[in-house]
């Protein structure tokens, strides 16, 4: 079945049919205004304008504006006569929003494509500045009219995070989509165990594209066109001296597995920085700076990433702000593939940019879209294939099943003998390459733990007898072990546990992943209560030393 909208009754107005309302009136320009942006500390950013261009109508003098704050190069330079997408990261927004009256600026961040600058940490505190300053020249240009909204997937929608935590009064609405809300748990040290090939290979990327090493970045699918010619220069960099300039500075850029294997626990400033720690690049450590009256969209997936899911939770869990909208649909990390397993095809049916779309007319353009009488959270039900609708997160109401580990590693309501299991580890053993892992670091990922049958077969195993009749999950499971290590005493142990069904279905032979993963607790990692700045659904690891 398709994930598309029309699959229940969850809207009174679905995202597709108001989408038939908002037909494109403008034109998106043949090439947008580009220059410099200069920082209050001197440092240059490039930035690209997209400005309504008249169609059936004229635009107003006056329009409402969509940033995008970017790594991965607003625009790319193309080679003379090849007809690609210059923008392959932004271009579904400007072809979106442009033609139904919005501006949409784009901005490379500091240290990256054409802008010049240096990157001293990931999501670095600096960024967070400039976007105030971003902000500033926004509200003074004569097409403004003072209201601003951000957007993007990933490390832009937690960009957008950090442009509404710096309290610019012009900002008015964010879309943070497949975002995370903490680095350092649902990012990198998901249950604390460090995801070192992510650390590799998003550093490949990042050096491919801020080195402009075309050789490197051709390794990543999303890149690998040949005909994509390096960061695009600004309007006033005829030759590319600039650019190069630019690209010269980002070679003092941070390295991942370097940057991010110094936070072995969380929010433990570094010996050498006592005010910096992971908390410093998390948008929820900057969660007080948000207006309560900035409108606030969280969207994810079921797959998304190490725990995306649980940040955009998180973050509608945690913040205050009276308009917030909460989506969770059956996807991998920026809903490129639908990962239910009795989708119809791969390719997801549901308008995500329609919604998008809604929530900034609603709170930002200033329509009346009827959104505010809707449901503040959708979520798609697999195996069923609906969405349904919810006041509140968990959407169902608490109804615990508690099953203890049982004799002949079973499950069972009843409690087996007292006794100890020994798992020697192996090394050696992963995850595989089809795991949520893999579409974060830019790999372009198709099926999910279709490699996983009989693989678990080398690891502890604890299995339920089968459910007497059909049971629907959403929200959370929390696994509680009592673990003990040989090694104790010369390392930390972090182990981390994953909880998987086995369907019935004729269709669905494989063991499949349960909607993320869970934490095993050792005597030294207990149970806590969610910090205020990160409220869950469930009890939460401090994953502090």
């Amino acid at each position: 079945m398709p994930d598309s909208d029309e699959r229940g009754s969850a809207w009174r107005v679905s995202p597709s049919q108001y989408l038939q309302t908002r037909a494109p009136t403008y034109a998106v320009p043949a090439a947008p205004r580009s220059l410099y942006l200069t920082m209050r500390d001197g440092c240059r950013l490039a930035a690209d304008i997209w400005l309504p261009q008249p169609a059936a109508q004229t635009a107003p003098a006056r329009l409402p504006t969509i940033l995008i704050l970017t790594p991965y190069y607003r625009r790319f330079r193309v080679k003379p006569g090849a007809h690609i997408d210059a923008c392959p990261n932004t271009s579904k927004y400007r072809d979106f929003f442009v033609p139904r009256g919005y501006a949409v600026v784009v901005v490379d961040v500091r240290g990256t494509g054409a802008s010049f600058g240096t990157r001293d940490s990931f999501r670095s505190p600096r960024e967070r500045e400039d976007s105030r300053d971003i902000a500033d020249w926004i509200v003074a240009q004569p097409w403004s009219d003072g209201g601003i909204g951000a957007t993007g997937i990933s490390y832009l929608g937690a960009a957008s995070d950090f442009l509404a935590s710096t309290g610019h009064p012009a900002v008015k609405a964010v879309a943070p989509l497949f975002a995370v809300w903490d680095t350092y748990s649902d990012h990198y040290y998901p249950g604390g165990v460090l995801l070192n090939q992510l650390a590799k290979t998003y550093d490949e990327l990042m050096v491919g594209l801020d080195h402009d090493r075309r050789d490197v970045l051709r390794q990543f699918s999303y890149y690998a066109d040949p005909n994509l010619d390096g960061p695009h220069p600004v309007d006033e960099d005829v030759d590319g001296s600039l650019c190069k300039a630019a690209v010269a500075e980002h070679l003092g850029n941070f390295h991942m597995p370097d940057f991010i294997t110094e936070f072995r626990f969380k929010e433990e400033p570094l010996p050498y920085d006592p005010d910096f720690s992971s908390a410093s690049f998390s948008p929820y450590h900057y969660a007080k700076g948000i207006p309560p009256d900035i409108a606030i969209y969280s969207v994810s997936g079921w797959m998304d990433g190490a725990g995306y899911a649980n940040g955009s939770i998180a973050r509608y869990l945690t913040l205050p702000n009276k308009h917030q909208h909460l989506l969770l649909g059956p996807w991998d990390h920026g809903a490129r593939i639908n990962v239910s397993p009795w989708r119809q095809g791969e390719e997801p049916q549901f308008i995500l940019l329609a919604d998008i779309l809604r929530f900034f007319d609603e709170y930002l353009m200033g329509l009346s879209t009827g959104l505010r009488e809707e449901a503040p959270i959708h979520y798609f039900t697999m195996r069923d294939e609906v969405w349904r609708a919810a006041h509140a997160w968990p959407p169902l109401a608490e109804k615990a099943t508690r099953l203890l580990l049982a004799d002949g590693q079973t499950l069972d309501a009843a409690a087996g003998a007292a006794g100890t299991d020994i798992h020697k580890v192996d090394f050696s053993f992963g995850t595989g390459g089809q795991t949520r892992y893999e579409r974060i670091a830019a790999i372009d990922s198709r099926n999910y733990y279709s490699d996983w049958q009989g693989r678990d077969a080398a690891l502890l195993n604890y299995t339920s007898a089968p459910l007497e009749r059909a049971a629907e999950f959403t929200g959370h499971a929390v696994a509680e072990l009592w673990l003990a290590a040989s090694e104790a005493a010369r390392t930390r142990p972090c182990i981390s546990t994953s909880r998987r069904s086995r369907p019935t279905a004729p269709c669905a032979t494989s063991p499949r992943a349960c909607c993320g993963r869970c934490t095993a607790r050792t005597r030294r990692r207990r149970r806590s209560i969610a910090p205020p700045g990160r409220r869950t659904a469930i009890p939460a690891p401090t994953l502090r030393r």
